[in-house]
């Protein structure tokens, strides 16, 4: 795995893989089930990703939706291909919502709906809160 997967916190992280990207819980949460979509490879650039990795992104983005419609039930869903700090090609996955969700006694604002999601604004979990949370978002696919 690149730098970037391993910053994002795997394999402690992990919630799904494929043959070409990774999907895992983001550290900090700006909204419920934020996580990032990271792709295996070291290329830094999304248009150097191989064929297959662009032909597999459909079915990774549509798990990832499925899943996060089922256990978020988000209003929105924002891709967000930053890559200013970490180099290689990932997206976070915010779910966007107006109203506050609650998971394991832990509130979970959208505190920039309904306009740019605040990254600042994240509560990161506790790490044994943080296993509770990939243990649910895994069982949701």
């Amino acid at each position: 795995m690149n730098a970037t997967i391993e910053k994002f916190g795997y394999p402690a992280t992990l919630l799904r893989q494929w043959e070409h990207w990774v999907l895992l819980l983001r550290p900090a949460q700006p909204t419920l089930g934020s996580c990032v979509l990271a792709a295996k490879s070291d290329a830094i650039r999304f248009g150097d990703l191989s064929a297959e990795a662009h032909a597999e992104l459909k079915s990774a983005t549509g798990e990832t939706e499925a899943m996060l419609t089922k256990a978020i039930g988000y209003e929105k869903l924002n891709y967000l291909m930053l890559m200013m700090v970490d180099p290689h090609v990932h997206f976070h996955v915010i779910p966007r919502y107006g109203e506050t969700r609650s998971r394991d006694g832990v509130d979970y604002v959208d505190a920039g709906w309904p306009k740019m999601p605040d990254l600042g604004a994240a509560v990161t979990p506790a790490p044994e809160a943080r296993d509770q949370l990939i243990a649910w978002l895994k069982s949701c696919f």
